[in-house]
């Protein structure tokens, strides 16, 4: 359908809105205040505005929505959702339209039909052979112990297709098992056995595919009996805490904790000693963890725990935090729409002068890495997990 300035009733199908949005009475009760395309950091790059999409969901024109292919680039930062006044889920109606555009093979982009296949070949979004997931553990100058599968440890380590198959993120789980490690945590892994959290074709509507990930992943755990689950991954963490539970049942004992929850835990029990060092730093929430999880504190904690590290908040933080742009799929089809948001947030870490960009996410890590590089700006981009091994590391030298 071609954009009109009149259609007929055959044009419009009024049942629409019911297909695509969990609340449709929140949906109606839209005041028009356009906070959700004013907040939206892709809405520039889209052809319709969140604003405009749930506007013509509600009139019924259908085609005109889907055609204009604008849900593609939502990063679901949910920014839209958390400042709207009427509480209207958009995020969950953009993920909606996905899902019946992808029923209804209506102008679904190829590479997230790629990656669909892929990650139900391979059980992961790279495409590597998943006996590699625990690639990123070796070359270390001290071997970590038991992470394959070994059932008598503290706490599982989830670690994620990004942290496990792109050589960027490595460093995250390294230097977080060997925090773990030095402070006295056993810690084990799935092994070969852990498959894609989902997250990725949740964010594409693809919510069947995602239930026989989800009931994969949640037999391995109580096959490995832990009582305890980490991620460093707030997606995986994301899903596990909020998606997976509407999927299938978990153990009702499993503690399920992000990084930073639990270097936070360590800090406060004197069982991490970190050694004074010398950093500004500014603190990037990440979606899935702020927003979406309502984690903000945690980070922030350790942070300040670190002696010498000065922490300074940018313009955006929080619930206002800007997104980095890794999100949502968007970066596979559409690089420069990624790069463009994640270089508005260095801009803002500029502003600030802060030497360092530490966020809890290695998605987040990866975009502003790729900006800082663009840009040519002497920025460190580190994770949270990263920081705290570098300050107990300098304590035993």
């Amino acid at each position: 359908m071609k954009a009109a300035l009149f259609w007929t009733e055959q044009d419009l199908d009024f049942a629409f809105a019911k297909k695509v949005t969990p609340d449709l009475e929140a949906l109606y009760s839209c005041i028009h205040c356009g906070g959700c395309t004013a907040s939206c950091p892709t809405a520039n790059r889209m052809t319709l505005t969140p604003q405009r999409i749930t506007r013509l969901i509600r009139l019924g024109l259908k085609e005109e929505v889907l055609e204009s292919q604008a849900h593609w680039r939502c990063t679901s930062c949910n920014a839209c959702g958390s400042h709207c006044p009427r509480g209207i889920p958009i995020l969950d109606t953009i993920i909606g339209l996905k899902r019946y555009a992808n029923e209804h093979n209506i102008e679904v982009p190829e590479e997230l039909k790629q990656l669909l296949a892929t990650t139900k070949s391979s059980h992961n979004i790279s495409g590597d052979a998943n006996e590699e997931r625990l690639g990123w553990s070796t070359n270390l100058p001290q071997p970590l112990v038991n992470l394959d599968q070994h059932s008598g440890a503290d706490v599982l380590l989830f670690v994620g297709c990004v942290s496990a198959f792109y050589p960027r993120a490595f460093g995250v789980s390294q230097d977080f098992c060997r925090t773990l490690q030095m402070a006295g945590v056993s810690v084990t892994t799935m092994g070969t056995n852990e498959w894609c959290c989902g997250y990725p074709l949740y964010n594409s509507g693809l919510e069947t595919e995602v239930k026989e990930l989800a009931e994969h992943n949640v037999r391995a755990v109580l096959q490995l009996g832990v009582s305890s689950m980490v991620t460093t991954c707030p997606s995986c963490y994301y899903m596990w805490k909020r998606v997976y539970p509407t999927l299938t049942p978990l153990p009702k004992s499993l503690n399920i904790m992000h990084s930073s929850q639990l270097l936070a835990e360590l800090l406060d029990d004197k069982r991490l000693k970190p050694k004074p060092q010398a950093r500004i730093v500014t603190y990037h929430d990440p979606c899935d963890l702020g927003r979406k999880s309502g984690e903000y504190d945690a980070p922030r904690h350790v942070l300040n725990a670190l002696p010498g590290v000065e922490l300074r908040e940018m313009a955006n933080c929080r619930e206002n935090s800007l997104c980095c742009g890794g999100g949502g799929d968007v970066k596979i089809f559409s690089h420069e729409t990624t790069q463009d948001v994640a270089e508005r947030r260095v801009r803002q870490v500029l502003d600030i002068e802060a030497e360092a960009v530490v966020s809890g996410c290695q998605q987040c890590k990866r975009a502003l890495v790729a900006a800082v590089q663009a840009m040519r700006e002497p920025i460190q981009v580190l994770d949270v997990a990263e920081l705290v091994w570098r300050s107990v590391l300098d304590r035993e030298k």
